[in-house]
């Protein structure tokens, strides 16, 4: 399976989801256009991660989104996933590769250079570079990288990278203007919001604004963004190293002062 061109990578986090449900907020991604999904649980019983993990397949499934698992390749398994993400301090990627075999997408957490190249070189499909800012989202997350990894992987990393770490409304463009391509939004500082999370706190209309704003940076300098229909979400992925404007490094300052009104 190939890694889904997009621009937007959700995560779940019950903890973060005001009393939702995982299902429930990744039904609110999936009607938001959201193509891609990892399920990131670290503390909830494997049954009721099963269980819920079954239920988002379905969706995901139905919607034609991609389905990833954070840590858990036997739960990847047991729902038929699309795939796992693990950290440096998880299963190594090649052990992962062994149980889950060459048709599922494996994603790796990197926080340097040297990271990101034994990443590739153990055959992973996409890495996830971060945190650029920091972020209180995880536990055992380390300093933030900034967005000088961001400028490495654009011209060093030959496969699909999402960035990730303390993104967020009133600095994405910032992250998009260094030539990312895909974010993960699991921060804090959504418009009218003022509280932490990804979609699962958000009315309705406030996740449509925030997917609406990060899209919309596409049409400027700041980056080339598609948004594929369900049918595409295995075609061939764009090498990221080309997915930079030629005027973006020179516009970067503009991008980051986009008017981003009211913040919270």
């Amino acid at each position: 399976m190939l890694f889904p061109q997009t621009d937007l990578y959700g995560l779940t986090d019950h903890a973060l989801s005001r009393g939702r449900s995982n299902i429930e907020v990744a039904r609110q991604m999936l009607e938001n256009g959201i193509k891609i999904i990892q399920y990131r649980e670290k503390e909830r019983k494997m049954g009721v991660m099963l269980a819920e993990c079954r239920a988002i397949r379905a969706l995901t499934r139905e919607a034609g989104a991609c389905f990833i698992i954070n840590d858990h390749a036997s739960l990847a398994l047991l729902c038929d996933a699309d795939g796992v993400h693990v950290g440096q301090d998880d299963l190594p990627p090649a052990a992962v590769r062994e149980l889950i075999g060459p048709d599922r997408l494996l994603g790796v957490s990197t926080h340097a250079p040297e990271q990101a190249q034994r990443a590739v070189a153990a055959g992973a499909d996409y890495i996830g570079i971060g945190p650029v800012f920091a972020t209180a989202t995880k536990r055992d997350v380390g300093a933030p990288v900034g967005l000088d990894y961001v400028d490495y992987a654009v011209g060093h990393v030959p496969i699909p990278w999402v960035a990730i770490g303390g993104i967020k409304r009133d600095n994405v463009a910032r992250v998009a203007a260094r030539g990312a391509r895909m974010v993960a939004m699991v921060s804090t500082g959504f418009p009218q919001s003022g509280m932490p999370g990804f979609a699962g706190i958000l009315s309705q209309q406030e996740m449509n604004d925030v997917v609406a704003y990060i899209r919309s940076l596409g049409a400027g300098a700041a980056s080339s963004i598609v948004i594929p229909d369900p049918s595409e979400c295995n075609t061939e992925p764009r090498d990221p190293r080309t997915l930079m404007p030629a005027t973006a490094a020179a516009t970067s300052t503009d991008a980051a002062s986009v008017d981003l009104g009211p913040q919270p």
